[in-house]
């Protein structure tokens, strides 16, 4: 049986990024995947140009039972760090609104980059292989795989969560999590379109395709960014971010026209032309049906000179005010990332190295660590990946 200083199950950003670190100390290093290629969310990350990381990242981006957990990791490794590793290699990139960093080219830049960086440092990369069983010994660990066994001294759990089952994500890390004793915190579909039950569905069937720039919030939560009326639901940037902190019966209130005074803004069109319909008003700031929709929403159906002060109010509640409980989301199916997992509580927050189990760690989407959209997933994984690195 062939034994490493570590192994490291999952070849995706978190695993490939440790085992970068590890083998630079010079530690024989082999990485596991079940998946035929490395670094498949990478790859179809940002529209298949990889959104790799986000120059505003900080603790406030990410969701976690405990929120501290993921200062030290952030703050040793950070974007900028990232950011110079990437410079390194001449990939181009360019800068979005709200700090999104894309590659100019491919997103499987990035994953050559890594696959280059492992090579250079010794690390063996071992594809479409399966783990069947992992138990503990009093020198590391041994892994059953499809292929045969190995043992290592520091086993690295990197294989991600339950998003996107059709890439093969799964509960795997969970169960090791749980095997070896440590609490999982109940995990849930995020960053995931929101659905709604059938008679809503038939009633806004008609916007499907329909977007707007929307400050969507759920309690005190709230994110500006574009929102996409479809055949299921709601999606888009801000119904995304939004539906990390969303649960089943919460309500959601949408402001299509944020920070715009609709009534005055009736008022004032009236002045100018009493005989315009309402939805004629909000059609100059609106997509054309749902201008439509809201008013047929207020039942209104008079010109602006017939309209009264309570459906002027009626109308700026149906765009600025729309209140909504969603039935469900996608799911798994498409959520780009998975809410909850490894409990922090049972890891070191400066090497994410389990307490009780000496020599194992979890790293990535599988912690309880959650970012939001817009590149702070990334780095979570370039982040902790980077810390269990230095000491695995």
């Amino acid at each position: 049986m062939q034994s490493y200083d570590v192994v490291v199950i999952g070849a995706g950003a978190a695993g490939m990024m440790c085992a970068i670190e590890a083998g630079k100390r010079g530690r024989s290093v082999l990485v596991l995947d079940h998946a035929a290629k490395p670094g498949e969310k990478i790859r179809i990350s940002g529209g298949g140009r990889c959104n790799f990381t986000n120059i505003h990242t900080s603790p406030k981006n990410f969701l976690s039972g405990n929120p501290h957990f993921c200062i030290s990791a952030l703050s040793r490794y950070t974007q900028r760090d990232f950011i110079a590793l990437v410079e390194r290699h001449g990939i181009a990139y360019h800068e979005k609104t709200l700090g999104q960093l894309f590659c100019d080219g491919s997103a499987r830049q990035v994953i050559d980059m890594l696959v280059a960086e492992m090579q250079d440092r010794g690390v063996e990369l071992a594809l479409s292989i399966e783990v069947r069983n992992v138990s503990k010994t009093a020198d590391g660990f041994v892994l059953a795989l499809s292929t045969g066994s190995v043992g290592c001294r520091s086993l690295v759990v990197a294989c991600g969560g339950k998003s996107i089952p059709k890439m093969g994500a799964s509960g795997f890390g969970y169960e090791l999590a749980a095997q070896f004793g440590l609490a999982v915190v109940e995990t849930r579909p995020a960053l995931v379109p929101l659905t709604f039950d059938a008679r809503t569905l038939e009633r806004l069937a008609p916007l499907a395709g329909n977007a707007v720039d929307a400050e969507v919030a759920c309690g005190k939560t709230r994110f500006s960014e574009a929102m996409l009326f479809t055949h299921r639901g709601l999606s888009g940037p801000s119904i995304l971010q939004i539906s990390s902190y969303w649960r089943e019966g919460d309500e959601i209130r949408i402001a299509m026209l944020p920070g715009v005074d609709v009534a005055e803004l009736l008022r004032a069109a009236r002045r100018v032309n009493g005989r315009q319909a309402v939805q004629t008003v909000l059609a100059n700031h609106l997509p054309k049906r749902l201008a439509q929709a809201v008013a047929e929403r207020g039942g209104i159906d008079g010109n602006l000179a017939d309209l009264t002060d309570l459906q002027m109010k009626t109308v700026e509640a149906a765009v600025n005010d729309w209140r909504i409980k969603p039935a469900g989301s996608e799911g798994y199916r498409t959520a780009e990332v998975t809410l909850g997992g490894v409990d922090t509580n049972g890891l070191d927050q400066k090497t994410m190295q389990a307490k009780s189990v000496p020599g194992l760690f979890f790293i990535g989407e599988v912690v309880d660590v959650t970012g939001w959209l817009g590149g702070y997933n990334f780095q979570w994984a370039w982040s902790s990946g980077w810390v269990a690195g230095q000491v695995c």
